[in-house]
């Protein structure tokens, strides 16, 4: 697809839903709590024993994303604080995050008959970072950092646990050194990070109880409730939408167009846009500019973020970013960290001098001024 084309795509796919005339921005970033890849010799053990976990996009989380550690954070949150909105307001990360992390031990120990799970301050305690939970809070508490809901794991339990208890090999393998995110074959085209794809109509029930869940302890971590929710890998099926509601989700984030599972590899397209309500009045919102600077996929992504900017100012949208945890992970790898920052800070500095009027808000706060229309 030519260029020309892709921006015309862009500039048409920004005209349905709500507008405003504010120039509004804000910044997603998923995946924040979940185990990726454990560390640098899990790596290199698990390529060796020719598990897939380096096709397609999956290189660079697998060789770059971890859990974040203190350090991570106190860069990140630099580079946030050093850029103030025409209300004084630091540039803000929406955190959409997951609230716990299989508990491989347990699992084992019962022969993978069932699954049990850690909440994720557990998780950072046994990778050795139990100061970086602190950081989260730091980052509530000024403002740069605000988490929302992703999962309760940003992993596929039911189907998991049927490649364990089948004995899948390469599931096993991954599972020894505490890992899943690796490019796992499915006849239905499931992956185990899609943690509400459906390999069977009957999973729903299990998934259900990863949201009622996962919502609960949301709320027990960071004290207070997530009203934003934003499915891992974007497969959802749309009832339980209802369950979300009932656990506080007023806005949800989902693709313009949003492939439902059925689960047995049927699916059915939903056309969605900035402003949307389903029958339980949730408002949907929808992402339209994409920040990876870890990712190959551009060579100059500041520039390809500002032009899709300036398209959605243009069509007087708020400017929502999708920008993955990844970019800001240096656990693995430093100069992931540091490449992605300079590219962040640079993109924050061309931001402020080409709309000094930018306003920099949470997804949150962009759903309840959609929600006031």
């Amino acid at each position: 697809m030519s260029k020309r084309i892709k921006k015309i795509i862009r500039n048409l796919s920004n005209i349905p839903g709500w507008k405003t005339k504010r120039k509004l921005l804000i910044i997603e970033s998923d995946d924040w709590g979940s185990v990726r890849m454990p560390n640098l010799g899990v790596l290199k053990d698990l390529k060796a024993k020719g598990l897939d976990l380096e096709s397609g996009d999956s290189f660079r989380y697998n060789n770059n994303d971890t859990l974040a550690g203190t350090k991570d954070f106190e860069m990140l949150f630099e580079v946030l604080n050093k850029h103030k909105d025409i209300n004084g307001n630091s540039a803000i990360i929406t955190a959409v995050s997951v609230v716990a992390n299989p508990d491989f031990e347990k699992i084992k120990a019962n022969d993978f008959r069932e699954y049990y799970f850690e909440t994720f301050d557990k998780t950072l305690d046994r990778y050795g970072y139990p100061e970086a939970f602190n950081c989260w809070k730091e980052g509530i508490d000024k403002k740069l950092f605000i988490p929302q809901f992703h999962a309760r794991e940003h992993l596929n339990v039911p189907f998991w646990m049927r490649a364990l208890q089948n004995n899948d090999s390469h599931a096993r393998t991954a599972f020894e050194y505490g890992m899943w995110g690796f490019n796992n074959i499915h006849k239905y085209g499931c992956y185990y990070q899609s943690a509400f794809d459906l390999e069977f109509f009957e999973d729903l029930k299990a998934q259900a109880e990863t949201i009622t869940s996962g919502l609960h302890l949301f709320e027990k971590l960071f004290g207070y409730k997530a009203t934003f929710f934003v499915p891992p890998n974007g497969p959802f099926n749309n009832s339980l939408e209802e369950l979300a509601f009932k656990g506080g989700i007023k806005f949800i984030s989902a693709s313009k167009i949003q492939e439902e599972p059925f689960g047995e590899g049927k699916t059915k397209k939903r056309f969605h846009y900035i402003g949307q309500k389903n029958r339980f009045k949730q408002i949907y919102l929808t992402r339209n500019c994409i920040f990876e600077p870890g990712s190959k996929q551009r060579t100059d992504w500041v520039d390809a973020c500002l032009s899709d900017i300036e398209i959605a100012f243009n069509w007087n949208k708020p400017a929502v970013i999708s920008s993955h945890r990844v970019n800001y992970i240096g656990q693995l790898n430093p100069l992931n960290r540091e490449t992605s920052l300079k590219s962040l800070d640079e993109l924050l500095r061309k931001v402020k001098s080409k709309w000094p009027e930018v306003e920099f808000i949470s997804s949150h706060e962009l759903g309840e001024l959609v929600n006031i229309r």
